[in-house]
């Protein structure tokens, strides 16, 4: 049964048609037959590739388009490849947040296990410094691989003259135009802020502040219960400060499965993270020593003041497209300011195309990156694809949270008969071994044909678990296939077979 199943996968792979279930998503077509990688020639002195913006999308465009034949040119406004993500963001604060776990461990964790230590102290200018080593080596490392390529890499602040030429301030101070067949926005998002508020990085801090703190504050209140709010409350709350999170919305996370979001509420309220939910900032006072923060019911009522000496301001992020003169050129964009692409990713000006960020979609690096890869395919005359309803999303806080498809509450909306299977990791064998049993897996899968709509896990390690999961829904495997699939033992990764297990039939060890 097992390899008939496999080789009707096999031959529908040959003619799959991917698609959104949102209507306004992009849709591609992705043919095997027609996969291939050749290479094309550039056929004049121009580039065939111009990239704005060396973020997760542009560099990820730029080694591709030159691996496919392209002359490619990136332009990088910050002097250091890898944009937010590697500067400011993904990278720093997964740094930042293992730093942290391990502090909290040698502090709570390690006398379980016979190892004594005493008097553990934080040396906050060496935690930063090693967060800050990772990030150089890794944006040299980018560099590294554009001279193997051959991309030709700009360092400044480009706009647009023409669809086909690029006017670059560059950071030594001059000014130079690059020209290009075809030109690839990829400037990504910054920080959104809130109307009131006045981000300074010192007191009142967005993401990029909050990692670079000099001393651990006493309290920190961060405004916004999202990803990034709660992975860097989550650092500063580790490392001794008072965390007080904000938000406007009933629940933190609104785009995760509702099961799983209270149990992590729960997991971050016993690390002593305070939630003041359905609650709105109205003013802001930082003229003394700290920050004052009037909040009061977002339905409205009696307003309270609190008290801290970091505010984090961490309400989302907007497409950043500033200074670009997309408007010189007729680029159209929606009211968010994102560009507007069609199903190869370009706009409605020939030859102006965009990715990542500046596009609709999840503002996540690695949707970043998939849609650089499947742009410049588009352009080298190849077929690309991206399928939105298997970007993964991770929470990277102890623990992690991670899911891929729907959640239950988008299943029963939709009317589908499912079934639920969940196996918690309190009854698998390798996170009783080492103590961290924490979480569980969640899988979604319709009633009657047992296809995989879902899968939501909350564990140490969610965020590398996650990853059969997506596999599995990208081949419409079902719940079965994963429960016949013999999973090394021991390992984390039994919760998932036993998850599936649950869904089709019944688990083992619970």
């Amino acid at each position: 049964m097992a390899m008939a199943s496999f080789a009707r996968r096999k031959a529908y792979l040959l003619t799959r048609t991917f698609s959104n279930s949102n209507p306004d998503a992009l849709r591609y077509t992705f043919s095997l037959t027609n996969f291939s990688r050749g290479f094309a020639s550039s056929g004049s002195d121009d580039n065939d590739v111009v990239i704005i913006g060396g973020g997760p999308g542009g560099y990820v465009a730029a080694i591709k388009a030159a691996q496919l034949g392209l002359k490619t040119t990136c332009i990088e406004k910050r002097g250091t490849l890898g944009g937010t993500c590697l500067n400011v963001g993904c990278i720093p604060s997964k740094a930042l947040l293992h730093s942290s776990h391990m502090f909290h461990e040698a502090q709570h964790s390690f006398a379980h296990h016979g190892v004594k230590v005493s008097n553990v102290e934080v040396d906050l200018p060496a935690m930063m410094g090693q967060k800050d080593k990772a990030v150089a080596n890794l944006t040299k490392g980018i560099e590294g691989l554009f001279k193997k390529n051959k991309v030709t890499y700009v360092k400044g602040y480009g706009k647009f003259i023409s669809p086909n030429e690029v006017s670059v301030d560059t950071i030594g101070g001059g000014n130079t135009v690059v020209k290009g067949k075809n030109i690839i926005v990829a400037t990504g998002s910054d920080v959104k802020s809130l109307p009131g508020i006045t981000i300074d990085e010192e007191k009142i801090v967005s993401s990029t502040g909050a990692l670079s703190l000099k001393q651990i504050p006493k309290k920190l209140i961060v405004i916004g219960a999202g990803y990034i709010g709660l992975e860097m409350g989550s650092v500063w709350a580790r490392l001794g400060s008072e965390v007080t999170v904000v938000e406007f919305a009933p629940d933190i996370v609104p785009t995760m499965d509702s099961e799983i979001r209270r149990q992590f509420q729960r997991s971050l309220e016993k690390q002593k993270m305070k939630f003041m939910l359905k609650t709105k900032v109205v003013g802001v006072d930082s003229s003394g020593d700290g920050v004052k923060l009037t909040v009061e019911p977002a339905a409205g009522g009696d307003q309270t003041i609190l008290e801290a000496d970091v505010v984090l301001v961490s309400a989302g992020r907007n497409p950043f497209t500033a200074g670009l003169e997309l408007d010189k050129i007729g680029v159209e964009t929606d009211k968010g300011g994102r560009i507007l692409v069609n199903e190869k990713f370009e706009s409605n000006v020939k030859g102006v195309f965009a990715i990542g960020d500046v596009i609709p979609g999840p503002m996540l690096a690695h949707k970043a990156e998939e849609d650089g890869v499947a742009c410049v395919e588009f352009i080298a005359g190849k077929h690309g694809h991206v399928n939105y309803d298997l970007v993964p999303g991770v929470v990277y806080t102890h623990p992690e949270v991670a899911s891929v498809g729907k959640t239950e509450d988008q299943v029963k909306a939709s009317g589908v008969q499912y079934r639920v299977g969940k196996f918690p990791f309190m009854a698998n064998s390798r996170a009783k071994a080492i103590d961290d049993a924490e979480g569980l897996v969640k899988i979604i899968a319709d009633k009657e044909t047992d296809k995989i709509l879902g899968v939501h896990i909350m564990a140490p390690n969610a965020g590398e678990l996650i990853h059969e999961a997506v596999l599995a829904i990208n081949y419409e495997a079902s719940s079965e296939d994963i429960a016949r699939v013999c999973h090394a033992h021991p390992t984390m990764s039994e919760a998932l077979k036993e998850a599936a297990m649950a869904t089709h039939d019944k688990p083992i060890h619970i």
